[in-house]
């Protein structure tokens, strides 16, 4: 996602003065990881597309309210798990949804220099050892490590506590630091 700046600034303009620039801008930087996000509830890619894209529309609609929004990053991502829910429960394929049911896909690690300095063969059993991560870990670690979320916002979006965040994001990195054979070291109080 954008950094924080940029979002306020979209935010702001859209709200302020119909902006359809900056509402393009907050739309190309957002939409992929939401497809993500929404894609992880619903399971298929159409279908998030068009849980995104309402969600995109009715932000559009209600501009006006855009400035009471504090973090409209957290807003959209809310947003998509409500729509998502909303459809699910209207199809009645599934009344509840837990963290533990959601399925995430997670980004090419071919992202920076540094991470393409790695080998094949290494990448690969990072990516295994992501991909055999418990759902709710895994989706802890794509919001924080690919879309570059905070703890606070993740803990809003998902409904559970920083604790919870903490706590399974240790457990994914314990994880793949064994799939790696990587000994962590506990940090010194």
């Amino acid at each position: 996602m954008a950094h924080g700046n940029e979002i306020k600034e979209w935010q702001r303009r859209i709200s302020l003065y119909d902006d359809e620039l900056a509402y393009k801008e907050l739309f190309l930087h957002c939409y992929p990881p939401l497809l993500k996000f929404a894609v992880s509830f619903v399971k298929v890619a159409e279908v998030a597309e068009e849980v995104v894209s309402d969600v995109f529309i009715s932000l559009w609609e209600r501009r006006r309210q855009l400035e009471e929004v504090n973090n409209l990053q957290v807003y959209l991502y809310v947003s998509v798990k409500n729509t998502a829910l909303k459809y699910l429960f209207k199809q009645k394929k599934q009344v509840s949804i837990t963290i533990d049911d959601l399925s995430v896909e997670l980004a090419s690690p071919h992202q920076n220099p540094e991470q393409q300095l790695l080998t094949t063969e290494m990448m690969e059993r990072i990516t295994a050892a992501i991909e055999g991560l418990p759902p709710r870990c895994k989706v802890i670690f794509k919001l924080i490590r690919e879309d570059g979320l905070k703890y606070k916002e993740i803990a809003e979006i998902l409904n559970i506590s920083v604790k919870t965040i903490d706590n399974q994001l240790a457990v994914a990195l314990a994880k793949i630091a064994r799939a790696l054979n990587v000994q962590l070291k506990k940090p010194v109080r």
